[in-house]
This record gives structure tokens, C-alpha cells and sequence, in this order.
């Protein structure tokens, strides 16, 4: 059942080339709160209960729009116009070479991330509250933008309905063949503490293989089994049970923030449960996506300050990114990630909440 209270529309500051910038506040029928900016189309907070009704905002970011500007970590930010790594900075479409920029370097090896120098994440959307307990966010990318062919219409639509599930929603079209990886990038810490690690939660993922990568987290090409290794999510494990096992995969990336294969579907189905033991909170991921990418924070610096001016310290988070496969406009094998004239990019990700 949706809620039918009005969405509140507040100032939330002004940009640099002075456009003012709305935040939106979703509440449903148990009082849980999402808040959503249009600077980026992110999900500034998100408030559920714990076992004993007590709420608390379960994502890391920052109190002013002043921080959002800064966020290095894309933290709670709408992601593309490719969400994750491409190699080299670069795909071949149509026979034409696209270079992009590369900012971003593990292991010393460039690449490509989360669409480049200025992606979705850091540029102003334009938000209408709609029916229900819900806001549309559009924005046009223009062709040529960080180097991608087409113009890309986008939409991403935030419900947060009264069974107690926040959805997001991206769509998109284009008038030229074009990679699309839309991402939702929120970082989770289940307690409500965001001064805790994330080690203790208990996560499962419907995924029985995983992507191995090269030193520079660029997918080899290759689906591994997770069996037998520390990868095996399974059944319900604890996040910091096995993330400093000598593995290689967890060591090209400091622990895991890796991309998992989900078991193959039609539509929406679950991808991941999510555990604190402590708050007795418990969130269910659900997408129509192939992949989830699960990334531990790991490199988080404890430094800059976030919320209520608390540095985030390494792994004091997490982030389940439902998304279609890093690298897919260079691997072939891969599910396609190019949208074509006259086709509509469709994700769904649903995130449920139970105390």
C-alpha cells in the first residue's frame, strides 16, 4: 500500500554557479524517512527503527550540501553514465575508439570509475515530488559528455511506500548507441552508529559466482565459483569472518569490493540480505539486475568528517550496488551494457526493512 502523504520540498542550499538546490523528505505510515537531494540524485539519509523503535539514519554523508560537493566516496549518490571500472578508460562502439578520462588507479593501473570527473553524481537533477510517497529526478547528459556518445535522457524515481521498502528506479533512452550502468551508491551501517564497523553484520548474497579481477579490479573475464572460498556468501556470514583471508581477490582489493553474479531471473528478485545483530535491524536487496557489486569501505580514510561531524573510519560501512557488469563495453561474453535508439534502460533496486 502507498502512503498518500505530501512530499516535503525544502531549500537545501545554493551552487557554486549559484542554482538553488532542493532536498525532499519522504515519511511513511511507520515513520521511516528517506531524504533525497537533486544535487546529484542522492539519498542523503535514510531512518528506520531497531528492534526497539528507536530510529536512526542508516548512511554516511554529510549534514550541508557544502560536504555533498566534496563527496570523494560517492556516498548515497546516483552513479553514471557507467557505474563502476572501465579498462583503460576506453570501449570500442560501432568500430569508433571513445577514450574517457581515467580517475581512478588501483594497484597503479588506470581506469575509468562511476562515469568520470564530473558523473551523475555531480551535477544538479531536476526533482518533482509525484503521487504518493515518491520524487522523480531527471537530467539530460548531453553527447560528447566525459567523453560518452549520445544524448542520454535520464529518469530515477525514489519511493518509499508504507511496507516499509525504498525504491529506486532508473530509466533512460539515448539517440545514439551508448554503455549505460546506472548505480545507486548509499553506504550502509546497519546500528545507526556510524563510529562502529560494519564486520559484525551477517550478509548473504544470492550469488554462487563472482568476478575475478586483475591487480587493477578489472574483471578478467572469467565467473568463478565462490565455493570453497572466502566469496561464499551463500548463507548468512559474518562480513569480517574471512575478509583478511590470504585470497587473492581479497587481496587486490583490500578486502571485498567485488562484483558477485546473481542467480539468474526474470525481474525482481532478492539479491542480498543484510543483518545487524546488535539493532536487531535487517535489510533485503532486491533488483532486476544481473550483478551486485559489495563493497566493505575499505578505503575509507577516518579523516574527513562526515554527519554530525564523525570521521568514517575504515569499513564503517557498506555498499550493495545492484548494476549490470564492470568492464561489459570491453568484454563480450559479458551482458551487454549499451542502450540503443528506440530501447528503454531499465533498474529497479528495492531495499526492505524490517526492525
Amino acid at each position: 500500500m502507498m502512503s498518500a502523504r505530501t512530499v516535503i520540498t525544502e531549500p537545501f542550499g545554493t551552487l557554486p554557479d549559484g542554482h538553488e538546490v532542493k532536498i525532499f523528505t519522504l515519511t511513511n505510515a511507520q515513520g521511516l524517512r528517506a531524504r533525497i537531494s537533486e544535487y546529484g540524485a542522492i539519498l542523503v539519509s535514510m531512518e528506520t527503527p531497531d528492534r526497539h523503535g528507536r530510529l536512526a539514519d542508516l548512511t554516511h554523508g554529510f549534514d550541508t550540501l557544502a560536504g555533498w560537493l566534496a563527496n570523494g566516496p560517492y556516498f548515497g549518490a546516483t552513479i553514471g553514465r557507467f557505474g563502476n571500472r572501465i579498462k583503460d578508460g576506453k570501449f570500442t562502439l560501432g568500430g569508433k575508439l571513445h577514450t574517457l578520462v581515467t580517475n581512478n588507479a588501483p594497484g597503479g593501473i588506470p581506469c575509468h570509475l562511476h562515469g568520470g570527473t564530473t558523473g551523475f553524481d555531480k551535477v544538479l537533477w531536476a526533482g518533482t515530488p509525484t503521487g504518493g510517497q515518491a520524487v522523480e529526478l531527471v537530467y539530460l547528459s548531453k553527447d560528447g559528455e566525459e567523453g560518452y556518445p549520445g544524448n542520454l535522457s535520464v529518469k530515477v524515481t525514489y519511493t518509499l511506500t508504507d511496507d516499509d521498502e525504498l525504491i529506486w528506479q532508473a530509466e533512460a533512452t539515448t539517440d545514439a548507441p551508448t554503455p549505460v550502468n546506472l548505480v545507486l551508491h548509499t553506504y550502509w551501517n546497519l546500528s545507526g552508529d556510524p563510529t562502529t564497523s560494519i564486520l559484525d553484520h551477517e550478509l548473504m548474497l544470492a550469488a554462487d559466482h563472482y568476478l575475478p579481477t586483475d591487480s587493477g579490479l578489472i574483471p578478467t573475464g572469467a565467473l568463478a565459483p565462490v565455493a570453497g572460498t572466502p566469496m561464499d556468501f551463500t548463507t548468512p556470514t559474518a562480513i569480517g569472518a574471512r575478509i583478511e583471508a590470504e585470497f587473492e581477490a581479497l587481496q587486490h582489493g583490500a578486502g571485498y569490493d567485488h562484483c558477485w553474479v546473481l542467480q539468474p531471473a526474470t525481474g525482481v528478485r532478492l539479491a542480498a540480505r543484510l543483518t545487524d545483530p546488535k539493532s536487531g535491524r535487517v535489510m533485503e536487496i532486491a533488483t532486476d539486475q544481473p550483478a551486485l557489486q559489495f563493497y566493505a569501505a575499505n578505503f575509507l580514510d577516518g579523516i574527513t568528517p562526515g554527519k554530525r561531524s564523525v570521521p568514517y573510519a575504515r569499513r564503517s560501512a557498506l555498499c550493495l550496488e545492484t548494476e549490470g557488469f564492470p568492464d561489459a563495453p570491453n568484454q563480450p561474453a559479458f551482458p551487454s551494457a549499451i542502450l540503443h535508439p528506440g530501447q528503454i534502460y531499465q533498474h529497479t533496486l528495492v531495499h526492505k526493512f524490517t526492525p
